[in-house]
Order: C-alpha cells, then structure tokens, then sequence
C-alpha cells in the first residue's frame, strides 16, 4: 500500500512541475498521507521526493527515515511488536524502535516517578495527538502525570535535501517546578561504525564518559573524531559532548545535529550519548541531550534535531564520517 501511494505522490508532484513550467524534480513539496504501517493504524507517510518519513502517533514515534525508493530505512523497528501496543501496567519495557524523547536526567526518574525503569508513562509509547499544520506534521501527548509535561514534536523534511528535522518541545502545565532536559533516542539499524565530532577541547579526559559496559569496540580518536563499534556480546554507553554524530552503514551515511549551547548538562556535562546494543538485538542508539532548565508551570523548552542522510560512496567508514562531517 505504501509502494503505491509513493508512486501517486510523485507522480501528482511531476503533473504540479509539468504545469508550472518553471518548478524543477527538486522543488516537489513535502506531502504528507495517511497510512497503515506494519499494522498501525492512523500512521503517516511524508516525502519531499528524495526522503520519506514514517510516523507512528499511535505509539508517540517517528519510526522509519529513508530514501525514496528504499523500502527498508536507517531506523531499527522490533520486528516482533510490528502493530503491537504496549500494556497499560507493565513493569516492562515494550522496545518498538525508531525515535523518541525521554526527560533527562534518567537518574531523576525514581524520585518523580517512584521507579528507574522503565520511562515515564507520559513520555513514552503512549498514543499522541497527530496534526497537519502544511507541510509539518505536529504530535502532542497527553501531560505525564509526574512531571506535568506535555511533550509537542514537529516533524518536517528539509526541502530541496535528503534531510528530517524534529524538533521537541516539553510544555510544563501543572505540578511543582522540575528540572529537566530534552532527550531524543534514535534506535538505528547495525552499522559498521558510529562517529561523534569532539568539540576542540572536550570536557572528559580522553573524549567520553562510560556510563555502562566494558571499554567501547574498536573505540578510536583521531583528532576531534570518535569512533566506535557494536559489540556483539555487551551493552555500552558512552557520554559526550558533541553536538554533531554520524551513523555509517552498508549503503547510508546520517549525520544527526542538535546544537550545545549555553548551559548545565546531564550526566556530568553529556550532550550526546552512543549506545550499542548486544545480538539479541542488533542495534545502536544516536542519543541528543539538551541543557538542564528548570521549569515552572507555563514554561516550555524546545530542542531540534536534523537529521541528513546521503548514499555511501566507496570510501571506509571513517572517511566517510569525515567528508560527513566537513573533516580533512
């Protein structure tokens, strides 16, 4: 269903373009479509002609980035909860895939929500409210219950370029003041390597902090370049203070950019966090944190991301970071 309303949107876009005489293959507008996707209903489909996005309100994810033509995307998605919804008391956690936002620190979590795990009920899987508003699609949940937030992200491909942006937004409506951070978690397929740009004088001797497992895989620095590999046996997580991370896999290079500005961050100073799962679930997770604030009812803050996807060319894993990354 979804291969066939592709090839409606695009070939509605080149009737526009035949038209108008002047619009070229790289002006087609972002539409945006109801879908069912792998058993979810009230899904979205947007494409610009060159990239598409998958969204799943009903599960408060955007759960697939790709290109036009590629059925198959950079997101991870668990195959096994393809058009499942979680439990409504549970005291596990249901690990869809794709991208998502969790109120940072996590350490906060059992003092405002009586547990470490799993995440607030208000901020993750839960149903979330899905809105056209031209070529951006708006999601808004319901206020979490502890925190008093409501979280509203908006979801736009980039025109004219292989590009998504989401930006996150938490909305303090009730409760006592909280001090919290935006978090994004994007759960990507296997990669050869994931990267982080440093800044010129990071703030953790030797370029990260280990938050779990043993010494990263194939853990490197070259100049303000870190790499990394999934291991197959270990859970690992490792903070940063990036702005800037790249994910390298087979046929697809994506870079991820969310801006370190001003400010106190989690975690001791972590902007960014690198996570890589074991084999019983191959993949790794590209992780943006912004500052600590402290919100009081009627504040809002807001983080964006954007995401930017090319092919791969036929350089290894590390070059390719590196012309990503604008690096010699």
């Amino acid at each position: 269903m979804i291969g066939w309303l592709r090839i409606v949107v695009l070939a509605l876009a080149f009737i526009m373009t035949s038209f108008t005489g002047t619009a070229s293959a790289q002006a087609v507008p972002t539409r945006i479509i109801p879908v069912d996707y792998q058993g979810w209903t009230n899904s979205y489909l947007m494409t610009n002609g060159k990239v598409e996005a998958i969204v799943v309100p009903a599960i408060a994810r955007v759960m697939q980035f790709r290109m036009v033509g590629d059925d198959t995307g950079v997101f991870w998605i668990n195959e096994e909860l393809l058009g499942k919804h979680p439990k409504e008391k549970s005291d596990t956690w249901d690990n869809f895939g794709g991208d998502k936002t969790w109120p940072a620190p996590q350490q906060d979590w059992p003092k405002m929500i009586g547990r470490g795990w799993p995440p607030p009920t208000g901020f993750d899987a839960k149903p979330m409210d899905a809105k056209v508003d031209r070529d951006v699609l708006v999601l808004t949940s319901k206020p979490d219950p502890e925190y008093g937030i409501e979280v509203v992200r908006r979801v736009a491909l980039t025109a004219e370029a292989t590009a998504m942006t989401i930006t996150t937004e938490y909305h303090k409506l009730s409760g006592s003041p909280v001090t919290v951070a935006v978090w994004v978690i994007t759960q990507m397929r296997d990669p050869q390597n994931i990267f982080a740009l440093l800044p010129a004088k990071p703030t953790f001797p030797g370029g990260y902090k280990q938050f779990m497992g043993p010494p990263p895989k194939d853990i490197r620095i070259d100049g303000r370049l870190l790499s990394m590999s999934r291991d197959p046996k270990n859970e690992i997580n490792i903070g940063t203070d990036s702005s800037s991370l790249v994910w390298v896999g087979s046929d697809y290079v994506v870079r991820i950019d969310s801006e370190r500005g001003a400010g106190d961050y989690p975690s001791g100073g972590c902007s960014a966090f690198l996570y890589t799962n074991p084999d019983r679930a191959p993949y790794v997770e590209l992780e943006t944190v912004g500052p600590l604030s402290t919100m009081k009812v009627g504040d809002t803050i807001r983080r964006t991301d954007t995401y930017t996807m090319v092919h791969r060319g036929n350089l290894d894993s590390t070059a390719e970071a590196k012309m990503m990354l604008g690096l010699r």
